[in-house]
């Protein structure tokens, strides 16, 4: 069994609380996890309660280890039987927003969002613009990215549609004085306050508003002309001219939302962007063909499901509470298990028809590639924001000290990956953060050898120890070149700053903490690494990918942190940032090695001009792009041998060098 830090609550065997098998109903059905003190910790839900529920009670090791959290942290289990799917998913959102549980998914807003929202209850509806929680008796529309921007569309069309905007007490006030405030002086409010326009007639300007609003544009749009063109037929041309500047403002705010669709789709775009620990989920709002706003979650991870079971989380928490802004069309990354279910509970929620698919091509693809974009950016920012807050790196890094029994907190990390193709340039990183934060100027590359794996091929366990053997030899000769010097107390060290530039010496500085990208494996080599050379007060640690499980030298059982730890959050960003720059090395050095083969057949191009070559290009990319001129401009490359390059570059054309995005690897096609 994996060790795990000492948590608060408890753990405990699964096997005290389990059902008999023949007491669970085979129907489908939703179930609650509750700990000893009778709170919820987790609420999910099942087509065939028995399958389900037995799955929790199998071998602790083979759980995943946020599952295997869960039913340790639990001390009952108790289901209600539903007669249908649709059904499960309805009590699965109730008791989700009832009892709030640790272990289910929460998706929080990254950022709090504002809204367009109309008092529909009032006798007199206001529009007003707010954030915050929604009201009963309130019709919203968007969200959207800025409050100027919205407020500005609003005061647009308060002339095409003079509805109420002014608080109670401005509207209460006026209606005492008798007399409006400025906006019915200037036609921007038809002054109900002082009984210049009716309830009833006052009503149906808000429903205009919010029809146009909605999205019903067009009809708007031809009946404002219509009446423009008829009034300056009849010469009257003041009303006429009110007219045409009402649909300049109603031209000028449609302009404002940008047209994605031609056919006036009314849809959610939604995308995700994960790591082993976080989601983000962004959702643009397509109304009439047009983006009318967007939103952003960041959410914890808190089981092994993949993309398609967020999705559905998502989904389930979006919409099963909020029925009045379900569109006719869900966009997503990927289908939810029971996508079949959604849609008819959703149909069921909105009235009509509702259809939840991938988009595969065209403007609705293009579209959710952008939604990604900015689910990638806002994950990115999630995860800058969190590191940068000085109380949570200092809990971070003690969270580091006390999960690896460290004399010291570590800090100074230094991490270390190794990156190749099928044995092939084999490269490796060595990224350094201290106080929680990186120190990009401490990172190193290395070249691998071979000098420890005499065979070849790909062994990165033999390149670790490779590139930890030639950092520490680094570190030792820089302290033995540093000359002595008092420390206090009558002890000595040696010096860190070069006496003569006064900068800090590149290797000379030991590390609080190793941190290699890997398993046992790695942790072992770079330990003997370690050992060979004499050091035996660095501590070193690997993290590895599959289950986020922290390995230390010698022991059997990795160190299992909580979730939701921020010791482990600091070292799966500085195992990422590490692979980062790995990938980065590799990725231009095989472009270079790509390059330079192409161009050995070149008659009259020797080493000499093929590196100038490069200076002046930088990748193949480049390379390909640039016409024979281009080329022969390069210093010592004349018209007949930059022919040459260009016929040798267009000739290896089917070969590209790339990234695969799932696994981080170089790929050549």
């Amino acid at each position: 069994m994996p060790r795990s830090v000492p948590e608060r609550s408890a753990q405990r065997s699964p096997a005290s609380y389990r059902p008999e098998p023949g007491s669970i109903p085979t129907q489908p059905g939703v179930y609650r996890f509750r700990d000893p003190q009778g709170r919820v910790v987790y609420v999910g839900k099942a087509k065939n309660l028995r399958a389900r529920l037995s799955s929790y009670f199998q071998d602790i090791g083979n759980l995943h280890q946020r599952t295997a959290t869960m039913v340790t942290t639990a001390a009952s289990v108790e289901w209600t039987v539903v007669s249908t799917e649709v059904e499960a998913l309805q009590l699965e959102y109730s008791w989700i927003k009832e009892y709030d549980p640790r272990f289910n998914v929460k998706y929080r807003d990254d950022k709090s969002y504002p809204w367009l929202a109309v008092t529909v209850g009032d006798e007199y509806p206001r529009v007003m613009v707010g954030r915050g929680a929604k009201k009963k008796g309130t019709k919203y529309f968007g969200p959207y990215s800025h409050a100027w921007a919205i407020r500005e569309t609003v005061d647009l069309l308060l002339r095409v549609f003079p509805m109420r905007s002014c608080t109670n007490g401005v509207f209460k006030r006026s209606a005492q004085i008798g007399r409006p405030c400025l906006l019915g002086y200037i036609d921007k409010c038809s002054a109900p306050c002082v009984g210049s326009i009716s309830a009833e007639d006052h009503r149906r300007i808000v429903d205009d508003f919010c029809d146009f609003m909605g999205g019903q544009t067009s009809a708007f749009v031809k009946r404002i002309r219509k009446e423009m063109y008829a009034a300056s037929e009849a010469e009257d041309f003041e009303k006429a001219a009110r007219l045409r500047d009402d649909l300049a403002a109603m031209e000028k705010a449609l302009e404002k939302q940008a047209v994605v669709f031609g056919d006036g789709t009314d849809a959610d775009v939604i995308a995700l962007a994960e790591d082993p620990l976080e989601v983000a989920v962004q959702i643009f709002y397509v109304r009439g063909g047009r983006i009318r706003g967007q939103r952003g979650w960041v959410a914890d991870r808190v089981d092994e499901g993949g993309t398609a079971e967020l999705v559905e989380d998502f989904l389930l928490q979006l919409y099963a509470g909020d029925a009045d802004n379900i569109p006719r069309e869900i966009l997503v990354p990927e289908m939810p298990p029971d996508a079949d279910t959604f849609e008819r509970l959703l149909g069921d929620l909105r009235g009509s028809r509702v259809r939840i698919r991938v988009p595969q091509r065209g403007d609705k693809k293009s579209l959710q590639e952008t939604v990604a974009r900015n689910a990638g950016q806002a994950l990115v920012l999630h995860k800058t924001k969190r590191a940068s807050d000085l109380t949570t790196r200092n809990r971070a890094l003690e969270e580091i000290q006390l999960a690896l029994a460290l004399d010291e907190v570590p800090l100074r990390i230094e991490c270390y990956d190794v990156s190749n193709l099928q044995g092939t340039e084999v490269v490796a990183s060595m990224v350094v953060f201290e106080d929680g934060l990186p120190r990009k100027g401490e990172y190193r590359r290395f070249v691998i050898r071979g000098d420890s794996n005499p065979s070849g091929g790909q062994n990165d366990v033999a390149s670790m120890h490779e590139v930890i053997t030639r950092r520490f030899r680094r570190l030792l000769d820089e302290q033995s070149r540093g000359s002595e010097v008092a420390l206090g107390d009558g002890e000595e060290g040696p010096m860190l700053v070069d006496p003569e530039t006064g900068r800090p010496r590149k290797f000379a500085y030991a590390p609080g903490l190793v941190v290699v990208d890997g398993g046992q494996p790695q942790v072992a080599a770079a330990r003997e690494a370690l050992a060979q050379l004499g050091i035996d007060d660095v501590p070193v640690c690997g993290l590895a990918k599959r289950l986020e499980e922290v390995w230390l030298p010698g022991e059997p059982d990795p160190v299992i942190m909580a979730r939701s730890s921020e010791g482990l959050y600091l070292l799966q960003r500085i195992r990422d940032e590490a692979h980062r720059f790995a990938i980065t090395h590799h990725r231009s050095r095989r472009s270079k090695s790509m390059v330079e083969s192409l161009l050995d057949d070149v008659p009259g191009l020797g080493e000499v001009r093929r590196k100038t070559l490069l200076k002046h290009f930088g990748s193949l990319k480049k390379l390909r792009a640039a016409s024979v001129d281009d080329i022969a401009q390069v210093p010592g490359i004349g018209t007949r041998t930059a022919t040459a390059i260009k016929d040798a570059v267009a000739a290896g054309s089917g070969q590209t060098v790339s990234v695969n995005t799932a696994t981080g690897e170089i790929e050549e096609g």
